[in-house]
Order: C-alpha cells, then sequence, then structure tokens
C-alpha cells in the first residue's frame, strides 16, 4: 500500500464528502467525524488545498477502507491497525517475515467481541436457529437466562449469531444456560468499570470525541478478555495440579 505521503495528482482529489459516499456503501455507519477522527490518529494524512480544505487521493480512500475492514472484520484496536499500514509502507508484507510478526502481535488482540458497531443482520428466530444449528428450547433457555435478547421488532443480528454458536459449544463441554448466568453477571460488572472510563470522554465536546470512546472501549475489552483468559488458565492449572 502506498505510503500516505505519497500522493498523485493522478489518484485524483476528492472532498471529505466525496471520500464519505465512496465508503458508505460498505460501511454504512462511517461519518464525516470518523474519518476525521482516524486522520487525527496518523491512519491517513490528506493533503490540503490553498483554502484549507482536505483533499483526499484514491490512495486515502484505499487507506481508510482497508482500517474500516480490519475494525469490523478483525476486530483489531487502532493501534495493531496502524502497525500493520506502517509495515506495508515499508514494503512488507503480510505474507513475509514481517507480516508474520504482524500477525502475531495482532493475534494477542483479536477478540471476537470487541467490535462494538451495530451488529448486522436482521434475523428471525427461526433464522437463528437454523444457522446456530441448535433448536428452539436451546434459544428459549438462553433468552430466559437473560444470556440473549432480541431487538426491535422481535429480531436478532449477527453478534447473537455468535452468541448462540459459543452457548452451543459450551454446552458440549457439559455447561447448561443457567451455569452461563455467572458469565452474564461478570460482564455486566465489567462493562460498567469501562464505562466509568469511556463515559466522560463520550461526551466530551472536541470532535471525534465518541470515536475516541469507542476505540477506547475497543482496547480494553480486548485487554480484560485476555486477562480472564490467563487468570482462568492460572486457575485450572492450580486444580490440575
Amino acid at each position: 500500500m502506498t505510503s500516505p505521503s505519497a500522493h498523485a495528482d493522478s489518484e485524483g482529489s476528492m472532498s471529505i464528502g466525496a471520500v464519505l459516499e465512496q465508503l458508505r456503501g460498505e460501511f454504512p455507519d462511517v461519518t464525516i467525524s470518523k474519518i476525521r477522527f482516524l486522520e487525527s490518529e496518523g491512519l491517513v494524512t490528506p493533503q490540503r488545498s490553498p483554502s484549507g480544505y482536505r483533499r483526499f487521493s484514491r490512495t486515502d480512500c484505499e487507506r481508510l477502507r482497508f482500517v474500516l475492514t480490519a475494525q469490523r472484520d478483525r476486530y483489531l484496536p487502532l493501534k495493531v491497525i496502524k502497525e500493520q499500514l506502517d509495515a506495508m509502507d515499508r514494503g512488507e508484507t503480510l505474507g513475509g517475515s514481517g507480516g508474520t510478526r504482524l500477525l502475531s502481535s495482532a493475534r494477542s488482540w483479536v477478540v471476537p467481541a470487541t467490535d462494538f458497531a451495530q451488529g448486522g443482520g436482521r434475523i428471525s428466530r427461526e433464522t437463528l436457529i437454523e444457522r446456530t444449528g441448535v433448536d428452539a428450547g436451546f434459544v428459549t433457555e438462553l433468552q430466559r437466562n437473560g444470556l440473549l435478547a432480541a431487538g426491535p421488532g422481535g429480531f436478532f443480528d449477527d453478534d447473537a449469531v455468535r452468541l448462540v454458536e459459543a452457548a452451543a459449544a459450551l454446552a458440549d463441554y457439559g455447561l447448561e444456560t443457567r451455569h452461563l448466568r455467572a458469565f452474564k453477571v461478570s460482564a455486566d460488572r465489567e462493562a460498567g468499570l469501562v464505562a466509568q472510563i469511556a463515559k466522560p470522554i463520550a461526551k466530551g465536546k472536541g470532535t471525534g470525541s465518541r470515536d475516541r470512546a469507542e476505540e477506547l472501549i475497543r482496547e480494553i475489552a480486548a485487554l480484560s478478555a485476555t486477562l480472564h483468559t490467563q487468570l482462568i488458565k492460572a486457575a485450572v492449572r492450580d486444580l490440575l495440579d
């Protein structure tokens, strides 16, 4: 990927509004504020016109698409995404030796629960059951124990699919849905702690305050999930010993 400083006139020049239109088809939740936030974090560096307006090249748009995809599909914090972009700017590839290091670094952050954008999809109860391979009674038990809730109109989203799949996998190990309530209680407590940190940032008056809060939540959630895993490993190791 071309370095953000290598803006060629032949690549074209777009306003921030034009870039937004380019991205919205694939990322309907992206906003001008989000693009400005990613610029402030050093993920993209558009040129400025003599009058001070941002002018984005096709390369800038490509970088933004890479960042948004990595956040949506791989749940990566911006610091890891920037690390990957910097490596590509140096001519490294994710498949090379540098890429191996990057992917190894990224894996410590990839936790399939740290994407806090609205989960996609409008999934009926019947489709949820079909996609996850569970029976209706299992879904009912998850709802009864407060682990699963339908959205407006009684529909579910892709996050619900992942939740049911995880719960079903745990059930295969003998954990009943009532046992999983402990996870919900723990998650609610952790969410309360994270909210104490993120809410003041989200309510800030500066541009991109909500985006900064979401990025902070993503990083804290990834770290807390890693900590949770290590604590379980240590506790189980003690039990086995």
